[in-house]
């Protein structure tokens, strides 16, 4: 449960260090269901940040660190903006 948890933390950490990465707005709704959707965004990039590397670097224990997941968040960030 913890393990959960502290995923969710990390990633809306990640998220929202995304979201100040990249100047805009997005149609994020404001309040609880916005900060789960930034936890979201942050957890997602991080998991694309990891298959990105493993594609690069050619190793599958490769984990992505902080800068890869925050790449990949951007990159789900501008995904979420062309479809809303």
């Amino acid at each position: 449960m913890l393990h959960i948890l502290g995923q969710l933390i990390v990633g809306l950490i990640i998220g929202a260090v995304a979201r100040l990465l990249l100047p805009g707005k997005e149609a994020i709704a404001a309040g609880p269901i916005g900060w789960l959707i930034t936890a979201l965004i942050g957890m997602g990039g991080s998991f694309l940040g990891t298959m990105i590397g493993r594609a690069i670097w050619k190793s599958e224990n490769y984990a992505a660190g902080w800068i890869m997941s925050i790449a990949g968040a951007i990159l789900l960030l501008v995904a979420y903006r062309m479809i809303f």
